[in-house]
C-alpha cells in the first residue's frame, strides 16, 4: 500500500461535469476507483450545503465522501454511512471571528448596496452571508466598501468572489476570516495528522483559489477559467505545487474528475500503479 492521501476537492465544474466543456466519459468511474482505495480519504470541499452536496453524489454517482466541508467551508460533517456529524469544534472556532454574531445581524449593513442581492434563504448559513452580484464590476471597490463597515463593527471577515459563467452573475460570500476553503482543509490536515506531502486539493473557481496558491499541493482542472488559471500561476507560493492539468492521463481530456486523476497521479505517481490495479467497478467501469 502507498502513502496515506487525504484528497480534497471541489465540487461544481471541478469533480461535477456541469460546465461547457466535455466530460470524458471514463473520468467518473476512475475517479470511484481511486477514492475506494483504503489508502485515500475523500473530502469535498464546496460552496453547496448539505442537501445540495447529497443531491449531487445521487445525481452524478460520487462516491461517498469522508468529510464534507460544506458552504464555502462554513461547516464540516464527517460522515459515516447516512449518519453526518458536525464537527463541533470547527464551528466554535470561526464563531469567534465574528464576535458571536451570526450571518443574519450582518445582512442590514449591506441593504443599501445596489451591486448586492442577497441569495436565497437555502444558500445562507450561521456564518455564510451570500449575495448575487453583477458579472463584471469593480470587485475591489466593492469589498473595500464592505471591509470599511465590517471593521467598524470589529468583524473579521473573508470576501470571496467568483463568477456563475452559467448564470452569467457574480457569487460573493461573507465569511468568517478563519472559515475559507483553505482554513477548513488545513483543519482538517491537523485532525487527521496529514502534511503537505500526504495531502492534495483540486479546483477550478475563484473560490478555491486560497487553496490552490497555498503551499497545499494543488491540481487546477483543465476546464478552469483562463483568469482562474493566470492568477493562480502568479500568486502560487511554489509553482511546483500546483498543477494545472492538460489531458493525457488514460487518454482523458483532463476536464472534471479527469483533472483530478491526473494530478493525482502527478503528485503521488505511486498511486498510478495502486489506481491502475485496483477492482472495476460494477457498473460504467474504464477500459483498461
Amino acid at each position: 500500500m502507498s502513502s496515506p492521501l487525504l484528497l480534497c476537492t471541489d465540487l461544481d465544474r471541478t469533480l461535477i461535469p456541469n460546465g461547457a466543456d466535455p466530460e470524458s466519459p471514463a473520468a467518473r468511474p476512475w475517479f470511484r476507483r481511486l477514492a475506494a482505495l483504503p489508502e485515500v480519504t475523500l473530502a469535498y470541499v464546496s460552496g453547496r450545503h448539505r442537501a445540495l452536496v447529497e443531491a449531487a453524489i445521487a445525481d452524478y454517482d460520487l462516491p461517498m465522501p469522508d468529510y464534507v466541508v460544506g458552504d464555502v467551508g462554513t461547516s464540516i460533517h464527517a460522515i459515516d454511512g447516512n449518519d453526518w456529524q458536525p464537527l463541533v469544534d470547527w464551528q466554535q472556532r470561526i464563531g469567534a471571528d465574528w464576535g458571536g454574531a451570526h450571518a443574519a445581524a450582518l445582512r442590514p449593513l449591506f441593504a443599501d448596496i445596489a451591486e448586492l442581492s442577497p441569495q436565497p434563504d437555502d444558500r445562507q448559513g450561521p456564518f455564510k452571508l451570500s449575495y448575487f452580484t453583477p458579472a463584471r464590476l469593480d470587485v475591489a471597490a466593492l469589498r473595500a466598501r464592505m471591509r470599511e463597515r465590517l471593521e467598524a463593527r470589529g468583524i473579521r471577515a473573508s470576501l470571496v468572489w467568483s463568477v456563475d459563467e452559467a448564470a452569467d452573475c457574480g457569487l460573493l460570500d461573507l465569511l468568517p476570516t478563519n472559515a475559507t476553503k483553505y482554513h477548513a482543509v488545513e483543519f482538517l490536515m491537523q485532525r487527521l495528522g496529514r502534511d503537505v506531502a500526504t495531502t492534495v486539493f483540486a479546483g477550478d473557481s475563484g473560490n478555491d483559489l486560497e487553496v490552490l496558491v497555498s503551499p497545499v499541493p494543488a491540481v487546477l482542472v483543465a476546464n478552469a477559467h483562463p483568469e482562474v488559471r493566470a492568477e493562480a500561476r502568479q500568486r502560487c507560493v511554489d509553482p511546483a505545487r500546483l498543477y494545472c492539468a492538460r489531458g493525457g492521463w488514460q487518454g482523458l481530456n483532463g476536464h472534471y474528475a479527469a483533472g483530478i486523476l491526473e494530478g493525482v497521479v502527478h503528485f503521488h505517481p505511486e498511486l498510478a500503479e495502486r489506481l491502475l490495479a485496483a477492482p472495476k467497478t460494477p457498473a460504467g467501469s474504464p477500459a483498461l
